[in-house]
């Protein structure tokens, strides 16, 4: 039998009736049974948030508390990465970083809280004002509602715990239904730490109308959502004047000119676009490759996507494991088939086979083409010639998204004219669209969301400045 896990909210674990099975993405056998909130529960998380926030915890035991989770998590490493992997179906070796970035994600928050600061404001510039300081204070706006998805359910919950904690703002966090477990671990180890019971709750279930319920209340003050643009812009709409951070689609387009080292920009692409099976908003998808090495390219494309190993995530050697349910390698799959219907060609596909879709390469494709237009979030890439360095930044451009662009050159000026007219909210010189350490500014643009992510920005975002005039004379 499979535990039953209750949801976490002010401080204690909270069980209703109702429950749903949370699954093992490789075997689909049931890990637990999670309880599905209902109205009392939220209202429960709601006015524990609004409690507390009125009494705020000081900075430095805000620091000790970040910084000791951190602590949990590297004694905790494997327990809290085969979590991942099972919920996810994750790589066990991808798993692990991600651990390991979750714990440099709650560093950064830490260090956050104890350098947030307003400034001066040269009042005294103005005529007729020489006895007044002015200066501004950092405030947080209350609390957060994080709403995170199931590719990275540990990392993308502290890029929102980690910053609402380090300004003073309570949480409250809806993880996505598949993945809750690594949620819920978290919040305890939270608890484990010291964290006073109400700063940060843990909603569980599968009903669209809990999402809806808690991005309605006025209660939440700040909302940080990672997930689809169409969710994404639903939550703006409904947000109000309050202020959010989406971070949303996007199909990411790398660069391959001829001065690359190809064997070196091969084998990364071909992990950045395959790997986790491709469910990573930054994955590697639309390829532009200099025409003049584009053969090259295919073949040594081709060789190091071969290496990839498919199979159950909880194997060391594991690349590619399953898609999170069958019906999304059924999506991924049908729009490879139309597309290829629509005259692309493969450079090598596999044969699906349940929630596990082999990588796809695909050559001959058009830009009007679901998997180059749309935000495939899957094994599959798209491969085109481009007779200019300038063509290929247009094609870049070509997009609704806007979140990170890879571009693999050896020429500075080519460099900087790529991260100059590339516009996306990244752009990743000689490594892929994928890179992402965890104190950068992360965040996109166009329909790829407003808002940035990285501890330090986010702990931007989820404050504002208030200004304090002195009349000192």
């Amino acid at each position: 039998m499979s535990e039953r896990v209750g949801a976490w909210i002010d401080g204690e674990e909270a069980d209703t009736i109702a429950t749903y099975p949370v699954l093992h993405k490789y075997t689909n056998q049931i890990l637990a049974h999670v309880v599905e909130a209902g109205d009392a529960e939220v209202e429960r998380a709601l006015s524990a948030a609004s409690r507390v926030f009125a009494k705020p915890l000081v900075i430095p035991e805000r620091i000790r508390i970040l910084e000791e989770v951190a602590m949990i998590m590297g004694d905790r490493r494997e327990q809290l990465a085969r979590i991942i992997s099972q919920e996810a179906g994750k790589p066990i070796k991808d798993a692990r970083v991600e651990v390991d970035r979750g714990r440099s994600t709650l560093h950064w928050s830490a260090v956050a809280a104890g350098t947030l600061h307003g400034e001066e404001i040269p009042v005294m510039a103005n005529p007729g004002v020489t006895n007044r300081l002015a200066f501004t204070l950092r405030k947080p706006f209350g609390p957060v509602l994080a709403i995170t998805p199931f590719n990275f359910p540990l990392n993308l919950l502290l890029h929102k715990v980690g910053p609402a904690l380090a300004v003073g703002s309570p949480v409250i966090a809806k993880p996505a239904p598949a993945t809750p477990l690594t949620a819920l671990t978290i919040a305890r180890w939270f608890h484990e730490a010291g964290l006073p019971a109400g700063w940060l709750s843990v909603i569980t279930g599968q009903e669209a109308d809990l999402g809806r319920k808690l991005v309605a209340d006025d209660r939440v003050r700040f909302i940080s959502f990672t997930g689809s643009a169409v969710i994404g812009k639903v939550i703006r709409s409904q947000a109000g004047v309050r202020p959010v951070t989406l971070e949303l689609g996007n199909n990411a387009a790398n660069i391959v000119h001829a001065d690359a080292d190809l064997e070196k920009a091969t084998k990364i692409l071909a992990q950045r676009a395959f790997g986790f099976a491709g469910q990573v908003c930054i994955a590697v998808q639309r390829i532009y490759v200099d025409q003049r090495v584009y053969s090259s390219f295919t073949r040594l494309f081709e060789q190091a996507s071969s290496e990839l190993t498919i199979g159950d995530p909880e194997n060391d050697a594991t690349d590619i494991g399953p898609m999170i349910n069958e019906s999304a390698a059924e999506r991924s799959q049908k729009w490879i088939d139309e597309a290829i219907a629509q005259g692309a060609v493969p450079l090598f596909k596999g044969t699906r086979n349940a929630a596990i879709l082999p990588p796809t390469a695909l050559t001959e494709v058009e830009p009007t083409m679901q998997v180059m237009r749309e935000e495939a979030f899957a094994p599959v890439a798209g491969i085109v010639p481009y007779e200019s360095f300038d063509q290929a930044i247009r094609w870049t451009n070509d997009t609704k998204y806007g979140l990170q662009a890879g571009v693999f050159t050896e020429d500075l000026r080519l460099a900087m004219s790529a991260a100059r007219m590339i516009h996306m909210g990244g752009v990743i010189i000689n490594d892929s669209s994928a890179y992402r350490v965890d104190n950068m500014p992360y965040g996109g643009v166009k329909e790829s969301g407003v808002g940035r992510e990285g501890p330090a920005y986010a702990a931007q975002d989820m404050t504002y400045p208030s200004v304090v005039v002195m009349n000192l004379g």
